[in-house]
């Protein structure tokens, strides 16, 4: 099995976040990857990396890093492949801002699709969008993932008509 997803981190310490994308692709049955790799302590894997992902049938990039958080704008830089930043709040950080900050702004020909802080989940769901656009049972699986998120707000209304308040309108 090849990846279609590969998931790249600055380094092990970024995983607690990371997981999220990694459980969201392993529930929709993608095959993917996962791998640390530091932009500043080992920038010719790095090239190595983004340079061979497409060739490997990768799809979707999703890089997550703290800090500085060069790590998705490096890997941007090297391959054809869409990337989706996930900009990490980690020890080295200022509060998330210098990582979002980072990828957030790229300059102009080399994009960087940039999520929340810590946001790995919305990373791969957007890898899964992506890769749906060519795959219609995976479309299918995206309209149903969607489906119960609007079924778990329907069920909040159910709930919240069940609380009595003396001035409540609904």
């Amino acid at each position: 099995m090849r990846p279609l997803v590969s998931i790249i981190m600055g380094s092990t310490s970024d995983m607690p976040v990371m997981k999220q994308a990694a459980e969201f692709l392993e529930m929709m049955e993608i095959p993917f990857e996962i791998n640390a790799l530091s932009a500043h302590r080992v920038p010719h894997r790095v090239m190595e990396f983004a340079e061979g992902a497409a060739g490997r049938g990768v799809k979707v990039i999703i890089a997550g890093a703290g800090g500085a958080a060069h790590l998705p704008g490096v890997i941007a830089a090297y391959t054809p492949l869409p990337v989706i930043g996930v900009p990490i709040n980690s020890s080295n950080s200022i509060d998330g801002w210098d990582s979002l900050l980072s990828i957030l702004q790229m300059p102009s020909g080399i994009p960087v699709a940039t999520v929340a802080l810590d946001g790995a989940k919305n990373a791969a769901i957007l890898a899964v969008q992506m890769l749906a656009l060519s795959d219609d049972a995976l479309m299918e699986k995206v309209k149903a993932f969607k489906a119960d998120l609007a079924s778990k707000i329907a069920k909040a209304n159910d709930e919240l008509a069940e609380i009595k308040y003396k001035y409540k309108t609904n």
